[in-house]
């Protein structure tokens, strides 16, 4: 019997969470990408596991890794997004904050998508309809939930849209300290916990309609009922770019208006 999608997504997940965490705490070797951004040993073999699984079940499909880029040559509405490690910098000085994202896009929409948490033996995952968190092969239904008050923001470049908004100046500004509290945890796992109700929102500025990193939290978060556009309100991946994918409406709405101080400081 052939895998579906949905169970497709998360064994590759698992795959490359299984050698993110059997690396942990060893002697990495870093390739260095750009100024700032390196790879490892870690980020490079559990991709290589991830298009295993994928090229074992989808030979045919498309993918679009971190460290490989595109490979394959098969219908161009199936592409595989892989993000083997996200959250090198803080994996390579052992800090235990990173996930491991897998999306498939169909026909330009993300309809399934896995981000799992290789040492929590989480995985927050998405059928395109519902999104849960899989724990001990038990499911559980992803439920958001604004009531931490907790942020968080990106702060790590490229900024885009710096001369109408920047993730530091919004954390200065006294409505957000009134009423949110910071978090920059540098990972796309904070995405799914906007998802699972860990964190009432997630913002960051950036062009993310092709990101491998981005990919499968906002398909998490969109999925779990979160409320979810640019910067500017706009959908995502149009206008001004960037995200804010908010617990409730509420939420998405202050963060918003704090956003709007800013453009309205530089008129």
């Amino acid at each position: 019997m052939s895998i579906t999608d949905q169970d497709l997504v998360i064994e590759a997940a698992e795959a490359g969470a299984t050698v993110v965490r059997s690396y942990y705490g060893s002697a990495l070797t870093r390739f260095q990408k750009s100024a700032g951004d390196f790879a490892t040993t870690a980020d490079v073999e559990a991709e290589k596991a991830i298009i295993d699984v994928l090229r074992a079940a989808r030979p045919e499909d498309r993918v679009l890794g971190e460290e490989s880029g595109h490979t394959g040559g098969g219908a161009a509405d199936r592409l595989w997004l892989v993000d083997p490690l996200c959250g090198t910098l803080n994996y390579a000085v052992r800090n235990m904050l990173a996930s491991v994202n897998v999306a498939l896009r169909t026909r330009g929409q993300a309809t399934v998508a896995a981000s799992a948490d290789p040492f929590t033996n989480e995985v927050f995952w998405t059928d395109g309809a519902a999104a849960y968190v899989r724990r001990d092969g038990m499911d559980e239904r992803l439920t958001p939930s604004a009531e931490s008050q907790l942020v968080d923001v990106n702060l790590d470049p490229p900024f885009p849209n710096h001369g109408v908004f920047s993730a530091a100046r919004m954390l200065a500004d006294e409505g957000f300290i009134e009423r949110f509290r910071p978090r920059v945890v540098s990972t796309t796992l904070a995405v799914a916990w906007v998802a699972a109700g860990r964190r009432a929102a997630y913002v960051t500025d950036g062009h993310l309609r092709d990101s491998v990193h981005f990919a499968a939290g906002i398909a998490l978060c969109q999925a779990a009922g979160c409320v979810v556009t640019g910067i500017d309100g706009r959908p995502i991946h149009t206008g001004a770019g960037g995200l804010v994918a908010a617990a409730d409406e509420q939420t998405h709405a202050a963060l918003l208006a704090l956003i709007a101080n800013q453009r309205a400081r530089k008129d």
